[in-house]
């Protein structure tokens, strides 16, 4: 029987064990540049016992940028900056791929450079608010974005995961989930184009299916993740039946050979081993548990064959040494609210990564 503490081989990497670390952003690049910390560094290399780091989102572009002090990956010094956390997690034996996120709509224009406004596949405002260094701000209505737009967009993605390759990273994921730009494209709520990015199935997934397919060609194949979320109703997105959209972009993906799924459950489990039948490659699943966080119980998804590897997050604020915890049975610090949203945002005071 294969358990999470089993070796597997991912995109030709040896990983030690199948546990992987969830992207959760922290807002910790402070500084005009967006660049990585030494803090950062230092918060990785201390998980690197899991089978696979997946780094908090980094936008691919100026205009991907959503929250306050996160970090890039699209010029010069945020490559030498990321190349010391990637060499910090390769010391401790960890492997880590860099989680490329354009937030699309989900924004404001004060987190961006003069005269830029988030952008979305339509002009279709997100109901709520997003943390600023202002404090809160309502969300304003995106510029949709034109086709040459979006193929710079796509463009944009490419470059960055050849820069991630640069600083180190061992593969990229691309951030389909979540209400962000390439969920927003996949969602009816927020994609209303009539042209050939949207309308039918086929178009709603042509982005999602462009961006994959550029950055794979950019840095190979078995470099690249997606992680999706369908149904996710985060960042005031509406999927009421996603079974045919994502069932239909995992049919156009599968021959690709990339190196995972990386599926955010929701509420419709039902939908979960329909993917994992469906899906060829190795099947990442970090388990829809809310309101708890995920613990112990999911190590039988590795168990009885539901994942090849299982995602852990808020437990893995709480203790950088999860793995090891995990394999002798606790104990387990609490993953409260305070560990949860340490550093996210100025707002918050700041939660000391534990010791091992």
């Amino acid at each position: 029987m294969t358990t999470a503490f089993d070796p597997i081989v991912l995109g030709g990497k040896h990983l030690a064990n199948r546990l992987v670390m969830a992207p959760m952003t922290r807002s910790r690049a402070y500084g005009p540049g967006a660049e990585p910390t030494e803090l950062m560094a230092t918060y990785y290399a201390q998980r690197a016992g899991a089978g696979l780091i997946v780094t908090e989102g980094i936008q691919p572009s100026l205009l991907g940028q959503g929250y306050p002090d996160t970090p890039g990956l699209h010029t010069a010094g945020q490559v030498r900056a990321w190349r010391t956390v990637t060499d910090a997690v390769h010391r401790e034996g960890g492997a880590i791929y860099a989680q490329l996120m354009h937030t699309g709509r989900i924004g404001h224009p004060s987190l961006l450079p003069d005269g830029l406004v988030p952008v979305g596949p339509s002009a279709v405002t997100a109901k709520g608010q997003v943390f600023t260094h202002e404090g809160p701000k309502e969300f304003v209505t995106p510029k949709e974005l034109t086709e040459a737009e979006i193929r710079q967009t796509v463009a944009d993605f490419a470059e960055a995961a050849r820069n991630a390759v640069a600083a180190g990273f061992d593969g990229v994921e691309l951030h389909g989930a979540n209400g962000y730009l390439i969920h927003q494209f996949l969602a009816p709520n927020t994609n209303l184009r009539t042209d050939a990015w949207g309308g039918d199935t086929e178009g709603r997934i042509r982005f999602a299916v462009e961006v994959v397919t550029a950055v794979a060609e950019a840095i190979g194949s078995d470099r690249v993740g997606l992680r999706i979320s369908p149904g996710n109703q985060y960042n005031d997105i509406a999927e009421d039946d996603p079974d045919e959209v994502y069932l239909a972009l995992l049919d156009r993906l599968a021959g690709l050979d990339l190196a995972y799924l990386h599926l955010m459950e929701g509420p419709n489990r039902d939908l979960t081993p329909r993917l994992r039948k469906v899906w060829p490659g190795t099947f990442v699943l970090n388990p829809f548990t809310y309101p708890d966080s995920t613990g112990p119980d999911a190590l039988r998804l590795i168990e009885d064959g539901s994942a090849d590897m299982v995602a852990y997050g808020a437990l893995f604020l709480a203790n950088p040494d999860l793995p090891r915890r995990l394999a002798s049975g606790g104990p387990f610090n609490s993953a409260d609210k305070a560990t949860f949203y340490g550093g996210d945002h100025r707002g918050y005071t700041d939660y000391p990564t534990l010791p091992a």
